[in-house]
């Protein structure tokens, strides 16, 4: 009797638990619907494991002034951000440059939703290959005079990362200010120790959400997939390459690896600084370096390339990226050319993408053939599947494994950055991504495309029609879950 007892009071706690969570995922927390449904569907399928689940992967992240700006700051934002807006409306009525007529709106949204100052003096590189990118990071590293900042999501403790410790300790011992910035689950393998000689040289290591207690982390779910670095506040390297050997290619599960990456020169740098040291003091909890005395200084110059840095994540009031994403697509009159490891968006991305082809617009998503994790391909599938109804050309990359993410519209502006088309990168992750107002970028970005459509088989109707029953069953589950994957 007393085992009856306790079993009944046992499941009476984790009814009342389950209520209690429910409760606030519905009334306090105001989550979209399909995350919601997702995890009443776990809670209710999963009582205490659920519940044990959301705590570490389900809490969402306070919003007001996560950064901890200093008064002195906000106002040093929105005075620069207000100032361009009324610049770029000056422009907009003179007419003086083409883009800036063709896509002010585009700029507008960036400007009041990210603080994603314009600057029209930039110089870019496109890197495609990880050996090409790696060698001219450490050949800038090696040139640096005054400072280098580095963020990434994961550092692996492989020999790429031992060289790129060994050039930062070099630098540091001649004085250059070295900072280090990696995710503690991206990077779950390294150890601070294994910097301990750049730290003996002057340099700085710090972790973004760090676990306590060595296994334990409650923003397991919130993650900095950034990969940023910036050298002197003169250039400045955004994209999809991590720091690890696997990125060379040497990796025999993923074999080539394909992503972009870029190399910046101009007033984007300093949005990219910023982006960077607003991390760096979110994680050392400190407001030791004051960001408006390093970034963010707006800038009309002429130049080459027209450029905004655009940051979300989960402490951001709207998902600034993927409305970037959304923006860009509707803007479409011909084209739309879409790279990505991951195709698991939410509906109105899928919306912006079925408009696209109800007007004629040639879209192409080109997805790995070789996924990294099996249940985000099957959810990928079925949203890709999907749009072949409305003419999506949908390619399978057969070359290693496609990790860029890269959105083309009409060979005129792109976006290059750390954003995957999913969920998390929308909702749950800190994600930085540039955007390229620029024909030449745009068409240099197309032809990499179209060069790796070679690589590419089609996913066309008829086969995605022939999958198996089993393949039906688990994209069923996987897209039921995609909102939490």
């Amino acid at each position: 009797m007393a085992l009856d007892h306790f079993i009944t009071l046992f499941i009476s706690f984790v009814t009342v638990i389950n209520i209690l969570l429910a409760a606030v995922i519905l009334f306090v927390e105001r989550r979209d619907v399909s995350s919601t449904w997702a995890w009443l569907i776990v809670l209710f399928f999963l009582p205490l494991i659920g519940f044990i689940v959301y705590i570490f992967l389900g809490r969402q992240l306070r919003r007001k002034n996560f950064y901890k700006l200093t008064e002195d700051e906000r106002r040093y934002l929105e005075f620069a951000v207000n100032e361009q807006l009324e610049q770029l409306k000056n422009r907009r009525l003179q007419h003086e440059i083409e883009i800036f007529r063709k896509y002010a709106d585009l700029m507008e949204m960036n400007l009041r939703t990210s603080n994603a100052l314009i600057s029209t003096d930039n110089e870019i590189q496109i890197f495609h290959d990880g050996k090409d990118k790696f060698t001219s990071l450490f050949r800038d590293i090696a040139q640096a005079k005054r400072e280098i900042n580095i963020e990434y999501y994961i550092i692996q403790p492989d020999s790429l990362a031992e060289r790129l410790r060994d050039e930062l300790t070099k630098k540091a011992r001649e004085g250059v200010k070295v900072r280090v910035l990696f995710d503690q689950v991206g990077s779950r393998r390294m150890r601070r120790s294994f910097f301990q000689e750049l730290i003996s040289a002057g340099g700085e290591v710090e972790v973004f959400f760090p676990f306590f207690l060595k296994m334990v982390n409650l923003r397991l779910n919130n993650r900095n997939h950034r990969k940023l670095c910036v050298i002197d506040d003169e250039i400045a390297y955004i994209g999809g390459f991590n720091i690890g050997n696997e990125y060379l290619g040497l990796s025999k599960k993923f074999g080539y690896w394909r992503d972009n990456h870029l190399k910046l020169k101009g007033g984007a740098v300093h949005d990219i600084q910023g982006r960077f040291l607003l991390d760096w003091n979110q994680a050392t909890n400190q407001n030791l370096v004051h960001f408006e005395d390093y970034a963010f200084h707006p800038n009309w110059e002429s130049g080459n390339s027209v450029v905004q840095i655009v940051g979300s994540g989960p402490n951001s009031t709207t998902e600034n990226i993927k409305n970037m994403y959304i923006k860009l697509i509707m803007s479409a009159r011909k084209t739309v050319f879409i790279q990505t490891p991951y195709f698991i968006p939410d509906s109105s991305f899928m919306d912006a993408c079925k408009i696209a082809l109800l007007s004629g617009v040639d879209v192409r998503i080109m997805i790995p053939n070789k996924p990294d994790h099996p249940f985000v391909q099957w959810a990928t599938w079925t949203y890709a599947g999907e749009l072949l109804s409305y003419g999506a050309k949908v390619l399978l990359y057969n070359g290693g494994f496609l990790h860029a993410k890269t959105v083309i519209v009409d060979q005129e502006v792109a976006s290059v950055g750390t954003t995957n088309i999913d969920i998390r990168s929308f909702r749950l992750n800190f994600e930085v991504n540039a955007v390229l107002y620029d024909n030449q970028m745009a068409e240099r970005l197309q032809e990499l495309f179209f060069r790796d459509s070679q690589a590419c088989s089609e996913l066309t109707r008829e086969r995605y029609r022939d999958r198996s029953l089993g393949i039906r069953f688990k994209e069923a589950i996987s897209r039921l879950l995609s909102p939490i994957l």
